[in-house]
């Protein structure tokens, strides 16, 4: 039977994002430095299949969004799918979510910053990274010590700008193809062939590019607990999550294998938007995307040292983590906010000690993170929405489509990407490192419940 959690996880959490940070949070934050990143690789391995890759992953994806918006707007809390987790299998499964989930968020914040970090050292070459990196680090940190609207308001112009710079780039992909930009010749379809250049092994190669490169979307639901209104929030990102997959993933990869020969390696070393880009004349387009996808790692860095902090505080709220992450004096979890940042700036202290053993091993543990609390979701759906249906129907204000069946699918898509980790070598690492940790976690939180039940 599901289980109720002990306490409201947001009770002491300030109100402070309107609804304008939200639905720029919920629209910004689908696009992913992922998506600007690592696409690359995907298309480099899939060539023009890359689009029914990201089709498959996003589909994937949307059932997801929707199953947590369901929950989230039932059950509005800052442990987003670690609260859902606890109250429909039981304590050890919030505690195994959340932090698995928080590990991943916090080493993505070093991540973020090294990347970020980079850029800026080609702008100023001699100036180290490090320096750079800790820069970035106080300025998010010290944003999101001061109070959530802080959050907001980064992320609200971060998002804008990652908007534009990505509808720019599809207006300009789009006149391109049709033939009608000015000093260019419309490709037609002669770079979409082959379409499968490497058969099923590239597809496969592409599919699991495009799985993690949508990682992020949960933050909204998190976010969504310290807006103005929870419920209106959630239920809005959610129900727009459709159409912004379609538009900004499966759009601009359509457009960029259309206008770029897949096998082109300008796709890969400078990435697919510059590629595009340039084969369009565009002047200054390797700096130009340089400061979208600058912007699109400190939107992350932000975005995930708030997620981090966020999640981190419900579950010590919920009597599942250190007391001292739990206090939130004026309604900002400064401690966990601290802590959060502290683990993220020590992963890069790791990235520059121990690059090759334990960075590695880091990197591995967190890999397949995102499609371990995508499970726990599904699974919770299918629990909580009985109870919902049950006790409290009028809660449902976003309900999962095609109940049951789409949320059984969903799993079994989940269960074919552990099965295809496990075919390729670079993933198989990734999946039994992630397995070991979840494991770990499961056994340490089944055994805190085993042991509050007793006492």
């Amino acid at each position: 039977m599901p289980r109720s959690t002990t306490t409201a996880p947001t009770a002491a959490l300030s109100h402070g994002l309107k609804q304008r940070h939200l639905s720029m949070i919920a629209l910004g934050g689908v696009i992913g430095a992922g998506l600007f990143v690592g696409s690359g690789a995907g298309i480099a391995a899939a060539g023009p299949s890359i689009v029914v890759a990201y089709a498959l992953s996003g589909v994937l994806v949307m059932l997801v969004m929707r199953m947590l918006g369901e929950m989230s707007a039932a059950y509005p809390s800052s442990g987003s799918f670690s609260a859902h987790a606890e109250r429909a299998i039981g304590p050890w499964a919030g505690f195994t979510a959340g932090w698995a989930f928080w590990v991943l968020l916090c080493s993505a914040v070093g991540l973020e910053g090294i990347g970020a970090a980079q850029i800026v050292s080609g702008w100023l070459p001699g100036t180290p990274e490090w320096a750079w990196v800790a820069l970035f680090m106080v300025v998010f940190c010290g944003a999101n010590l001061a109070a959530v609207k802080n959050f907001g308001e980064f992320e609200f112009w971060f998002a804008a700008l990652k908007v534009g710079a990505i509808t720019l780039f599809l207006v300009l992909g789009v006149l391109a193809i049709a033939g009608v930009l000015p000093g260019t010749d419309s490709p037609g379809g002669s770079h979409l062939t082959p379409f499968l250049p490497h058969g099923g092994d590239g597809l496969i190669i592409g599919l699991l590019a495009s799985v993690f490169a949508y990682g992020g979307l949960e933050t909204v639901t998190i976010a969504a607990a310290e807006s103005e209104d929870p419920v209106k929030g959630v239920a809005s990102a959610v129900r727009t999550a459709m159409w912004r997959i379609a538009v900004f993933y499966i759009g601009s990869m359509a457009v960029v294998v259309t206008l770029v020969p897949w096998d082109s390696e300008e796709v890969v070393e400078k990435g697919p938007y510059v590629a595009a880009l340039d084969e369009l004349g565009i002047p200054g387009a390797g700096q130009l995307m340089n400061v979208v996808v600058l912007v699109a790692l400190l939107s992350a860095m932000n975005a995930n040292i708030y997620g981090s902090s966020r999640i981190a505080y419900s579950l010590v709220e919920r009597g599942q983590g250190p007391k001292a992450l739990g206090r939130a004096p004026g309604g900002v979890p400064r401690t966990a906010v601290l802590v959060s940042s502290v683990f993220g700036f020590f992963c890069v202290l790791l990235s520059y000690w121990r690059p090759d053993d334990v960075f590695s091993w880091l990197l591995n543990m967190t890999g397949a993170v995102i499609l371990v609390v995508w499970a726990f979701i599904a699974v919770s759906q299918l629990r909580l929405r009985r109870e919902l249906e049950r006790a409290a129907p009028e809660k449902l204000v976003v309900r999962m489509w095609a109940y049951p069946v789409l949320t059984w699918v969903a799993l079994a898509g989940m269960a074919a990407v552990f099965v295809l980790m496990a075919r390729e070598p670079e993933t198989r690492v990734q999946l039994y490192a992630t397995g070991a940790m979840t494991a770990a976690l499961a056994a340490v939180g089944y055994a805190r419940q085993r042991r509050r039940a007793r006492d």
